[in-house]
Order: structure tokens, then sequence, then C-alpha cells
């Protein structure tokens, strides 16, 4: 997926009221980007960051600036933008390019399921069981080479466990799908102390036969991709 403008680099100045950030242009100019993130975003919203920015000039958009990627020393970097992973997927799912979820005729998002709850991808083929795919977009590490899941608190993420595990025991495939936006690192796992209801939750979903796929990605300021499948460390 490339980036639809070509993006910018800024340093952040503070993120705040969850969507917004401020930024310092490298001309000087001050300016507030739209933050496409409702996560704590835990180590990547210090001030002094290197970000990178997506601009616009849409007439219908209040905020000229989108938050896309922080840069980190050495030059790996990390997607902020929760919306990527799904819009990434779509395209590699329907191209059969996902391993492990390949060979399906149908990909359809969002469709509604469970206790008012909607899947991320539902995908199906004559002769295979119905496979429900929920994506989470993984941004925090704190411990060279290891992404971790979720950075704060989420009592959505263990809901969609919970829907998950009742597909499965009716007799449907049930994916949980780990996307890493992070370059630095090479295994996936969950932070069972930062909420230890979802670790909970995630372990109850594995007995009850729920899968769990892992990738990273390739990012760079030109676009994001999906990358190689990474070993996923239960807690």
């Amino acid at each position: 997926m490339r980036f639809q403008t070509p993006l910018v680099r800024a340093v952040l100045l503070r993120r705040y009221k969850r969507f917004l950030a401020d930024a310092r242009l490298e001309d000087g100019r001050e300016i507030t980007a739209h933050v496409a993130n409702p996560g704590s975003m835990m180590g990547l919203r210090d001030e002094g960051l290197t970000i990178w920015l997506e601009p616009n000039d849409d007439p219908k958009r209040k905020l000229k600036y989108a938050w896309r990627l922080v840069e980190h020393e050495g030059g790996a970097f990390t997607g902020v933008d929760t919306g990527v992973p799904n819009r990434m997927l779509r395209t590699a799912l329907t191209a059969g390019r996902v391993p492990g979820l390949d060979g399906y005729d149908t990909v359809r998002p969002e469709v509604k399921y469970g206790e008012n709850s909607r899947i991320d991808f539902l995908l199906t083929s004559e002769g295979r069981p119905d496979t429900y795919v929920e994506v989470k977009s993984v941004t925090l590490s704190r411990s060279p080479g290891l992404a971790e899941f979720p950075d704060s608190v989420t009592a959505r993420g263990a809901k969609h466990l919970a829907e998950l595990a009742n597909m499965a025991e009716a007799g449907h495939r049930a994916v949980m799908l780990y996307l890493v936006q992070r370059t630095d690192c090479s295994a996936v796992t969950l932070a069972a102390d930062l909420d230890p209801t979802y670790a909970a939750a995630f372990l109850e979903a594995a007995a009850r036969g729920v899968e769990v796929l892992a990738f990273d990605c390739a990012i760079t300021p030109e676009g994001v991709s999906l990358g190689a499948p990474l070993p996923f460390r239960a807690p």
C-alpha cells in the first residue's frame, strides 16, 4: 500500500486528545496533525521524535496533515495509523498473498457477526469452513526485537477474542492475526502486565480453537506492505 501523497519529515512536539498531535516541519512551521490511533502509543509519543506526516489539500478535511510513521534511531520505522493493516491486508488477501489464508474465493471486510460485532475479514470458499479473521495492529516494543500487544487496556479486544472462540466452537475457522507495524521486531507476544484480562481472554480463546498468525511489515516513507510471518510467543 503506497501513501497517496509523499510524506514529509517533522519533529513531534506533543500528542494529545488521542487523535491530535503538534509537530514542527523542517521549514520551522508548527502544525497540528490527525492521529489515526486510539491507543496509548507507548514509546511513540515522546517529544522530539522524528515522525513522518502525509499532507493533503482536501478542502473537506480540517487538518492538512496526518501522522503516519515514527522513525527510530538506526533507520527503523513504526507505522502508527491503525487503519493501514486492514487496507493493506484486504489487497493481500484478495490476491492470495497471505500465507495460511490463501486459496479463498471471496474476501469480505467488516461483516456483522456475534453480538453487535463486525469481523475484519470473512473468507469463504466452496467446500471449506468459513474463516473469520480479526486483525490487530501491533506497535509496542519494550524489549529489543520483541513486539507486544496491546499497549493499553482493551476491553474491545477481549470481546473480539470471545466472539472468535464462539465461531471456532460453531465449526468455523477463527484466526487472530497480529500485524506488527515495526521494522525492528522479529517476534510478537502479549503485554500481559498491561492488560491481564486480554491475556486471559487470549489463552481461553486459543483453548477453544482460535488460531494465531503474526506478520511483520515492510515500512518506508513511500508505503507499507505485508512482510514475513513472525513467531508468536504465548504469555
